[in-house]
């Protein structure tokens, strides 16, 4: 196995540990929190979520675990912050991947498919090409 490969490997397995991560409903929401305020402790977010102190810390500590967002102790609460360095890093693979396999910018149009004539169209306009 070469080392390009090798590298390519482990940062897609990187990548997947962070879409894990959010791949879950409260977490999402808990990250949304957390970005809305420079740092927020437990105790807000419990709130927030409306779940049992314990719940909010386990899918808190997925986040911390997948480099999402930084924990810092601070007696008697611990406060959480976005990493948003690898945010935008997470952010700028999912780009290359869309990129790569849809051949266009996130956000932007597909690439023109040459056609081999005029679109054929049924009486109430709806294309057949498609």
């Amino acid at each position: 196995m070469n080392s390009l490969h090798s590298h390519c490997e482990s940062r897609d397995a990187q990548v997947a540990r962070k879409l894990a991560a959010l791949a879950h409903p409260v977490r999402l929401r808990l990250l949304r929190h957390i970005g809305s305020a420079s740092s927020c402790c437990v105790k807000e977010m419990v709130t927030q979520v409306g779940m049992a102190q314990s719940t909010v810390s386990q899918h808190l500590k997925v986040l911390v675990d997948a480099g999402l967002v930084d924990y810092r102790a601070e007696r008697p609460r611990s406060c959480y912050r976005i990493n948003t360095d690898a945010l935008g890093e997470l952010a700028g693979e999912i780009g290359q991947t869309i990129h790569g396999c849809c051949g266009r910018e996130p956000g932007g149009s597909a690439p023109e498919i040459p056609s081999s004539g005029a679109a054929k169209t049924t009486p109430d306009g709806v294309n057949k090409d498609i």
